[in-house]
């Protein structure tokens, strides 16, 4: 995985009208950057956080496959899309948000693929309590879109002390720098349901024939 340089990347000298713009690329025009200077962009260390982690299989996993097969399945459409914002305030976090979602609407896929879309954001100017705090506000105020359009918004830490779904010893949502990252709920989404029963409604609504199943499988 790669290290956890990014504070090298200096962002302390961002304007307010730079926290406005969000700037994000396809995956798979970042290339892998392992072998770049501590320095290197911020949306490259993602991109490779995303190859080496999320793509990849992990011992503290729990079950064999990738940390996030779906990711994968994703990458092979190029439908991700991945960026940093230096926001620092929490309209600045909001505004970002509300870009990063609308970025997400305007990825094309093919209709039936739709719901591997992913957009990744990081926010390398909230790795503090207070920066976190306002990631975790932006989160919670996407709750609506959750429950009514069936997306996924997961935040990601270099220090989260959430517990894996099957091994409570792993810590699935590290990241090297803070990030937000949307996607559309799925099926396999059963064990986040179970989590979070308020996208229960959606779920079922969404998955009427095997969404039951796949719940009473992860209970």
């Amino acid at each position: 995985m790669v290290a956890h340089s990014f504070a090298t990347a200096d962002t302390r000298g961002a304007s307010p009208a730079s926290e406005a713009h969000l700037r994000l690329r396809p995956l798979s025009a970042l290339p892998d950057a392992s072998g770049e200077t501590p320095g290197a962009e911020i949306d490259r260390i993602i991109a490779d956080w995303v190859r080496s982690y999320l793509m990849r299989p992990h011992p503290k996993l729990g079950r064999p496959g990738a940390v996030c097969p779906f990711t994968s399945a994703a990458a092979r459409l190029d439908a991700i899309r991945v960026g940093w914002n230096p926001a620092r305030t929490q309209g600045a976090v909001d505004l970002a948000i509300r870009q990063a979602l609308a970025a997400f609407e305007a990825i094309e896929c093919p209709k039936a693929q739709r719901h591997f879309r992913t957009v990744i954001v990081g926010f390398p100017s909230c790795a503090d309590e207070d920066g976190l705090t306002r990631l975790k506000n932006a989160r919670n105020g996407m709750r609506l879109q959750s429950i009514l359009h069936g997306k996924m918004f997961a935040l990601f830490e270099p220090n989260s002390g959430d517990k894996g779904l099957l091994n409570p010893e792993f810590r699935p949502l590290r990241s090297p720098v803070p990030l937000l990252a949307i996607r559309m709920l799925v099926e396999n989404d059963a064990p986040f349901v179970l989590r979070n029963p308020l996208l229960a409604p959606i779920y079922l609504l969404k998955f009427p024939l095997t969404g039951p199943r796949k719940i009473w499988s992860a209970l």
